[in-house]
């Protein structure tokens, strides 16, 4: 039933939704090129060197893709869905995962509600939609520390048994496969756990039940040969770029603009894992109260350091805390379980926002859709009219039903704005996917080998889509490549055209005037107009 809901939360969309610039298509770009050259090895964007990330993700990616030309589908390469999978996996995995975990702390029913906030979390299902590392990085990071629960709870508890050599493996496995899709990050919170656990209990022999000698062997059969492949390759370039430029760099600095105080990760869960963070709230006072018995002191352990770190990082981004969530609904269905959520009257009235969310997000997506489409979408909104009647009842019948209903209507609610939003507003907002376009023109311009350069418009999702040898240049290098002969194309952002018409003139370059694509730029968030010309030979 687990798989059954999480499918039904995360695929829509992930079949219609184009690109999303930035991440997702230079992880896309990435695999795609490994695929072109044969090179599983180096990741490049184009000709550029990109260190910043283990060869993980690219390589699931690599293998979906292959795998589906394999069976005949045609232009997998362009597929965009096709890099997702491994994403869509991820997140129902780490929704399995989060399960399993839950029952080394609470019951069956208990599992479930935590699982299912993992099915409901705004966040998740977006990075379930998304071609990139976070999803699978969280399945990773929960298989880790359901062993590793498992493993602590047995050092203190007779009832337990011990972690056998089939967990153990899934234990080391996981914590390989974490380190090759990001590298540190698996490592840092599955260390500050052990480390806290340890200082707090002042004995470090559970650890012992993990057996570190056998698995630290294991560990490195599975994750060095890469990383002695890419040192061979590139000497110490992924080293200064993954870890000191990219990790470090990230705690030191705001890198992209994407900063934010300490304090950041508390607001934001409030958005993005709604609705399970209403009861999560409620929750709050019984973990406090219960902070020192052992399996509250392990889901602490697990979510607290790491949580800090997170916080005093200068670079801040909604996914880096999401492979904490597990501990937070296991914390939240252990509540439950126990009924110690907090009737506190500045609490409870919080339920309301489960109705109010869902009105909320329904007039934000039509709006949307009617400012930059100019369609009202009909279609989204029997959906988006069952979503507020569940929200409705969610914070109506709280009361008389109790928590673990109002979640699932809580839940159901926000599914059905999920499918509105992702399988039938987003899609169709083609001014926010500029690249769909300006691909579309080489596609159709009857050329067996086109090749575009980009002036003023530079994101990753045109080079996905129209090509690797798709050039980001200037107004004068847009005109220069026009003059190399026919099936030569310019984009011109409308700021430049004067200089790339001043530029052709100059060198006699003769070409033709096609259509205009008029986008929104939503990486830099402002309007963008992209005149497309094509060359006409020469003169």
């Amino acid at each position: 039933m687990l798989v059954i809901a999480s499918l039904i939360a995360f695929l829509p969309g992930v079949f219609q939704i184009p690109p999303i610039d930035r991440d997702e298509p230079h992880f896309a770009q990435k695999s795609k090129q490994m695929i072109e050259t044969g090179d599983y090895v180096d990741t490049r964007f184009q000709g550029e060197a990109h260190y910043t990330k283990p060869v993980g993700m690219y390589w699931l990616q690599a293998a979906t893709v292959k795998t589906a030309e394999a069976f005949g589908v045609p232009d997998a390469r362009l597929t965009i869905w096709l890099y997702r999978l491994p994403s869509l996996f991820g997140a129902v995995g780490a929704v399995l995962a989060t399960y399993w975990c839950a029952l080394a702390f609470v019951d069956r029913r208990g599992a479930a509600l935590a699982a299912l906030m993992m099915v409901g979390s705004i966040l998740l299902g977006a990075e379930a939609r998304l071609a990139r590392a976070d999803a699978m990085l969280l399945f990773t990071v929960v298989t880790a520390m359901s062993v590793l629960a498992r493993a602590y709870l047995f050092s203190r508890d007779d009832k337990v048994a011990r972690p056998g050599w089939a967990l153990l493996a899934v234990f080391w496995t996981a914590l390989a496969a974490g380190i090759l899709l990001k590298g540190l990050v698996i490592v840092m919170i599955v260390g500050l756990t052990v480390a806290t656990l340890s200082i707090i209990d002042r004995s470090v022999r559970w650890v012992q039940a993990l057996r570190p000698l056998y698995g630290v062997v294991w560990l490195v059969v599975l994750a060095l040969p890469w990383f002695i492949a890419i040192y061979a390759r590139t000497g110490n370039a992924f080293l200064l770029d993954s870890v000191v430029h990219d990790t470090l760099g990230k705690i030191a600095n705001s890198q992209e603009s994407h900063g934010g105080p300490p304090g950041y990760y508390v607001v934001l869960f409030f958005a993005t894992f709604f609705p399970a963070c209403i009861l999560a709230g409620l929750a709050a006072p019984a973990v406090w109260a219960k902070r020192r018995e052992m399996p509250i002191r392990f889901l602490l352990a697990w979510l607290v350091p790491s949580w800090l770190v997170f916080e005093l990082s200068v670079t801040k981004l909604p996914h880096y805390v999401m492979p904490l969530y597990p501990a937070i609904a296991i914390l939240t269905a252990g509540a439950v379980e126990a009924k110690a959520l907090s009737r506190w009257r500045w609490l409870k009235p919080n339920i309301i926002w489960w109705f109010v969310v869902p009105i909320l997000l329904s007039i934000t997506a039509v709006a949307g859709a009617i400012v930059i489409n100019h369609d009202i979408v009909l279609p989204a909104w029997p959906f988006f009219a069952a979503a507020i009647v569940c929200g409705f009842l969610a914070w109506q019948l709280y009361d008389d039903d109790g928590a673990e209903r109002a979640l699932m209507r809580a839940t159901a609610a926000m599914v059905l704005i999920s499918i509105g939003v992702y399988s039938m507003i987003l899609p169709t907002l083609g001014p926010l996917f500029p690249s769909v376009a300006l691909a579309g023109v080489l596609r159709e311009s009857g050329c067996t080998h086109p090749v575009a350069a980009s002036a003023g418009y530079g994101e990753p999702s045109l080079v996905f889509l129209a090509g690797t040898e798709t050039h980001f240049t200037d107004a004068s290098g847009a005109a220069d490549l026009l003059r190399e002969g026919d099936c030569r194309f310019a984009f011109i952002e409308t700021h430049q055209e004067s200089a790339f018409a001043q530029r052709a003139e100059a060198i006699g370059v003769r070409y033709e005037r096609g259509p205009r694509v008029e986008a929104f730029n939503f990486s830099k968030g402002r309007p963008i107009t992209i005149a497309i010309f094509r060359s006409a030979g020469e003169p």
